[in-house]
């Protein structure tokens, strides 16, 4: 099968590429690069830099294509309510412009990645069944494309399929963002010898999913008719963790002597988050395989194969108050 894979020099998207490669698949993609490296797009990826947001060039790049994964996002839920507009337009813009390509390509299938940021203010843990309650843009631009999607997929009569994959953890994870992914923040820093920082009392709880284990249901969403439009959690409901028994964790694996750095909490962030895999292991089958500290050791060690690194502002804050973070206006990382 021909596919097409936006975000492929990402996190996800690379790892995703690379399995569907070794399926045997023709895979191409895109990528603007505002968080993904040209490193990570596998050698046999027909690839193109470009923009979401962008109509014409997606609809250029994706010609051919069969099945679409949309895995592109300017995935920084605590950014978006400093960076609202930055954070949306490439959200909502951007998603809307790949489904619009990919239907005027027919396109057969299209699999969006969407968010746990989703669910925001519900109760834990987080079903599919749910209405959405976003508490910050990132969540609400979210939902915004997952209600683009279903209603041009009843107008134009493809196929879909929503997963909701959440914080995601492995090798390739970028650690140089002071904005986003906050145990390759944290070993980043630990690795230098710097003290990480927690937001708040640290008691935020979490589930983390390593990459591997999120790979077998995206599979599934594109090559088999499960989950077909539906929306599916797809990660642990297991191991769910506060902040600072993540930074505990990751102290044991890195070998840091020290202590975090506790600053205010971050306005709109969600105290407890984590999903119900219920439905995707009746669906999907599901399992887990990788435990945390699996994880855990998988990101300190690409940090060190390929050396820590200095944090990368490279990102506009539109919004800067006393509300905005230290760490970002200051640059303290």
């Amino acid at each position: 099968m021909r596919i097409f894979i936006t975000g492929i020099a990402g996190f996800l998207g690379s790892h995703l590429a690379e399995r569907l490669l070794a399926l045997g698949h023709e895979v191409a993609g895109c990528d603007s690069l505002i968080g993904g490296e040209l490193l990570n797009v596998p050698a046999d990826v027909v690839f193109h830099q470009s923009d979401c947001r962008d109509f014409n060039a997606m609809e250029k790049v994706m010609r051919g294509a069969e099945l679409v994964y949309h895995c592109a996002a300017t995935a920084y839920e605590g950014l978006s309510v400093f960076s609202p507009a930055m954070v949306m337009d490439n959200i909502v813009t951007g998603s809307v412009a790949v489904f619009s390509a990919a239907i005027s390509n027919e396109v057969r299938r299209i699999i969006f990645c969407s968010s746990m940021a989703r669910y925001g203010a519900n109760k834990v843990p987080f079903h599919e069944s749910f209405f959405p309650r976003p508490q910050d843009p990132y969540g609400i631009a979210k939902v915004a494309a997952e209600q683009a999607l279903e209603q041009l997929a009843h107008v134009h009569g493809f196929e879909y399929a929503i997963a909701v994959p959440h914080n995601i953890i492995g090798r390739r994870q970028k650690f140089d963002d002071p904005y986003r992914n906050v145990a390759s923040i944290m070993a980043n820093l630990m690795l230098q010898g710097r003290q990480p920082f927690i937001y708040g009392d640290g008691e935020q709880k979490r589930c983390f999913s390593h990459v591997n284990d999120c790979l077998s249901s995206l599979l599934l969403m594109g090559l088999s008719e499960r989950g077909l439009g539906e929306v599916v959690n797809i990660g642990p409901d297991e191991e769910f963790i506060s902040v600072n028994a993540l930074f505990q964790k990751l102290k044991e694996i890195t070998g840091f002597e020290g202590q975090a750095i506790h600053l205010v909490d971050r306005p709109a962030e969600v105290k407890h988050a984590w999903c119900s895999s219920a439905k995707a292991r009746d669906l999907l089958g599901y399992r887990t395989t990788r435990t945390l500290h699996d994880g855990l050791q998988d990101v300190v060690a690409h940090i060190q194969d390929v050396g820590p690194r200095r944090f990368r502002y490279h990102l506009d804050l539109e919004i800067r108050n006393t509300r905005t973070p230290r760490t970002w206006t200051e640059r303290l990382m």
